[in-house]
């Protein structure tokens, strides 16, 4: 899930080099922080919160297939 994640994401933003995740794996659920540059938060985030939707939507898609639960939450590349 987390090399999806990354590859979508550093293929919208300007700066792909910024782009990290990180997977913390719970006994029922699994959470990716996903931080990116301050520059490319409109472009991961989309208008309305499409384009992190539709990437929380792929997830969940992939998750409900192993049998998991997934979280996903975006972060600025500065405050990590």
């Amino acid at each position: 899930m987390k090399e999806l994640v990354e590859y979508i994401v550093k293929s919208l933003v300007d700066d792909p080099d910024a782009v990290h995740v990180d997977e913390y794996v719970d006994r029922s659920a699994t959470t990716l922080e996903l931080s990116v540059a301050a520059p490319d938060m409109g472009r991961v985030i989309g208008k309305n919160g499409r384009v992190i939707n539709s990437i929380r939507s792929l997830l969940q898609v992939l998750a409900d297939k192993e049998g998991k639960q997934v979280s996903l939450e975006v972060l600025e590349a500065n405050t990590r």
